[in-house]
């Protein structure tokens, strides 16, 4: 077993790889890949694979298999990069007309030509639904589209935004057929149709879908270079039954989410014939809190748990190495990423709390019940809500107790407001401060939280988004970190990293996973490395 780390500089808030894979493919057999995500339709979520409602990284790694965008995040990171677009760019000098030409005879994979019109048909139908998952908010700031002929399409923007050709490198910009998908409802089920690099057929067991089979599309035309004909994607409940097929040769690479012990074990007992791989990761934990809810509506609640939490402690208990405490809701090696929280609030401190509360006039203990997904996160979301939970009770001041609920009934619930404290993971959607801040604090938010700071959403947040030169927007980000750290609609608890494990006989692996968690099937290969 030989550990790889692929390590990534950063480069104005962005990552690069410094590695190269080689190898060829080996087009005789599939390369078959294991992921403890979970796909389920229920019907509170019947459409897991629309690109207007998904929004999770599971169901966004099967989407960027068979929906093209118009442009895309490029092998090793930096500046999004035309993919069905020949060329796209800003046309004006404020960031607030965007034009792109699509490539010459794009079609579907059914044949299909893929024009203009579908692409304004996609991004308009985003936005007309208007899911109550939030994907719509990435969308939100489009005036109108407007399309020229059969491959020019310009989107004409509210207010500056130089973020916007990472957002339109995101499935929810993906491209679809106006034959194949309403314009104003959802399509339900586990069926994608688009011109990706890939065609898929999946297998499921009742409304579980267990083993997407990705085939090489023949009529794709676009940026991605694919180093395969076939990969299967395989869902397992758990990382070490995932672990298991590994060792079995029943998959050839394990994906999200290994476990601490499957990574340590690999890391200092070796198995002959697999490589574990390192990749930066650019995910994140956090808190949030319903702020109309009575038991937190008090922001002095709320800081109060902020002044208690041990990141570290939890840290060091649950994930060792394959985390670090996080004070921001920026992480480490993005532009605009503080301390924000630790500034605040110091080293974890029980009378510093206990002031808080008293000074807010709160009667302690008071009690809370903090809710965690069971199966989306890996298996460590227990152990950390225990911890957390142990944290708070030790001072006296909070009766905490934890509840943890599948992730196809948590989502829902914490939508509707069911839950006055819960835990979420965020994997960015393009490696850019403001997808750290506006998916939480901006209008029709991922979390379809009730709290709003209006001098965030209508001032700051679109300040920021005027700067091409995304470091100048650093000082704009400093204050919404202050603000977020005062008022704790949400509180960071840590940053992770990214390991897989594969076959020595697969050549592709460091590139396979980006630093957003983007599973990039097409780098995968057979060969020697």
């Amino acid at each position: 077993m030989h550990r790889k780390t692929l390590a990534l500089p950063a480069v104005a808030g962005l990552l690069a790889p410094l590695l190269t894979a080689c190898g060829g493919a080996d087009e005789s057999r599939a390369i078959v890949v294991g992921t403890t995500d979970q796909f389920v339709a229920t019907s509170d979520a019947p459409a897991p694979l629309d690109p207007a409602f998904a929004y999770d990284t599971g169901t966004w790694n099967i989407l960027r298999q068979t929906v093209q965008t118009l442009m895309h995040v490029p092998r090793g990171g930096g500046e999004p990069v035309p993919e069905a677009a020949e060329s796209c760019s800003f046309s004006d000098r404020v960031s607030e007309s965007y034009r792109c030409t699509l490539r010459e005879g794009l079609t579907f994979a059914d044949g299909t030509p893929l024009t203009a019109a579908d692409v304004k048909f996609s991004v308009e139908r985003v936005l007309a639904i208007k899911s109550d998952n939030g994907t719509a908010a990435l969308l939100a700031n489009i005036d109108t589209v407007e399309t020229k002929g059969e491959r020019d399409v310009v989107f004409h923007l509210k207010t500056p935004d130089a973020t916007f050709p990472y957002k339109l490198s995101t499935p929810v910009a993906g491209i679809l057929s106006k034959d194949k998908y309403d314009g104003k409802k959802l399509r339900e089920g586990f069926d994608v149709d688009g011109s990706g690099p890939y065609t898929m057929k999946t297998e499921r067991d009742g409304d579980h879908f267990v083993k997407a089979v990705f085939t090489k599309n023949p009529s794709y035309k676009g940026d991605i270079k694919l180093r395969n004909e076939k990969v299967e994607l395989r869902s397992f409940v758990d990382a070490a039954s995932m672990g298991e097929a590994l060792d079995k040769r029943d998959i050839d690479m394990m994906t999200r989410a290994m476990s601490l012990e499957q990574v340590k074990t690999l890391t200092e007992k070796p198995k002959d014939g697999i490589d574990l791989t390192e990749v930066p990761g650019l995910e994140i934990r956090y808190l949030a809190f319903d702020t109309d809810a009575p038991s937190v509506k008090d922001k002095a609640v709320r800081q109060a748990i902020a002044a208690v939490v041990d990141r570290g402690a939890i840290v060091n208990a649950v994930y060792g190495p394959t985390a670090q405490p996080l004070y921001s809701l920026i992480p480490s090696s993005i532009t605009g990423h503080s301390t924000a929280f630790f500034d605040a609030y110091g080293e974890p401190s029980k009378s510093r709390a206990a002031d808080i509360l008293r000074k807010a006039d709160i009667t302690a203990p008071v009690a809370l019940t903090l809710n965690y997904t069971t199966d989306h996160y890996g298996s460590g979301t227990k152990q950390e809500f225990e911890a957390l939970r142990d944290q708070l009770n030790a001072t006296g001041l909070f009766d905490v107790t934890v509840k943890g609920s599948e992730w196809s009934t948590f989502r829902p619930a914490q939508k509707r407001g069911d839950f006055p404290v819960y835990g979420l993971g965020w994997f960015p959607d393009f490696p850019d401060p403001d997808n750290y801040v506006a998916p939480f604090l901006d209008a029709d938010n991922f979390l379809n939280t009730p709290y709003v700071n209006a001098s965030v959403r209508d001032q700051l947040i679109p300040r920021s988004r005027r700067s091409a030169d995304r470091t100048a927007a650093g000082p704009v980000f400093g204050q919404i970190q202050k603000i977020v750290a005062q008022d704790v609609p949400v509180l960071p608890l840590w940053q992770g990293k990214q390991y897989v494990a594969a076959r020595d006989d697969v050549t592709g692996v460091e590139w396979a996973l980006n630093t957003s968690s983007d599973l990039l099937l097409w780098e995968l290969g057979r060969g020697s490395a």
